[in-house]
């Protein structure tokens, strides 16, 4: 256990420094966006806090009046959901949104957060990379043109891959 906290604390210092983050982030958010061939659009966030998964904090969203296929609109509706209501009190702020996606999904979160006044949260968009490969992930930013590519050998790579895995696992549950 010990070992497992350590190396957890070892990938949040490695992505808190490659992001340029201040050292205290403990809660991530992280959101995916889920179908089959466009129809039964599931939203997922997972949270990652403390330095382990927090399962009792996952939400799974099911979108509606979306059109099917429309990751833009389906990311829309779930930040909103989510964030309107700790906005107005309920529950609290993550340290870092993750989206999974890249430029447009990342745009679009962006978007809603200002919408609803959290345009200040530290967010990143995972896009993945090149035929899809893991370690191939670019970070995408909403206020940079010039995404990141972290080695695949670095430790706050693999935390976002991680708990973007565990988001993909969790939507694809609710299928």
């Amino acid at each position: 256990r010990l070992a497992a906290h350590a190396t957890q604390e070892t990938r949040l210092t490695a992505l808190q420094q490659a992001l340029g983050l201040a050292d205290n982030v403990r809660r991530i958010e992280c959101f995916d966006i889920s179908h089959t061939m466009g129809e039964a659009t599931v939203a997922s966030c997972v949270v990652y806090e403390n330095s382990a998964m927090q399962t009792g904090e996952y939400r799974r969203y099911n979108i509606n009046g979306v059109e099917p296929g429309d990751d833009y609109g389906a990311m829309r509706q779930v930040l909103d959901r989510r964030y309107r209501k700790i906005v107005e009190g309920e529950g609290k702020l993550p340290d870092l949104i993750l989206i999974d996606g890249g430029k447009g999904q990342v745009s679009t979160a962006f978007e809603i957060l200002g919408e609803l006044g959290l345009s200040d949260l530290p967010m990143i968009g995972v896009a993945k990379g090149e035929e899809r490969k893991a370690g191939l992930e670019q970070l995408v930013f909403p206020d940079r043109n010039e995404a990141l590519r972290l080695a695949s050998d670095n430790p706050g790579l693999h935390l976002i891959q991680q708990i973007r895995d565990e988001a993909h696992r969790f939507a694809i549950s609710g299928h």
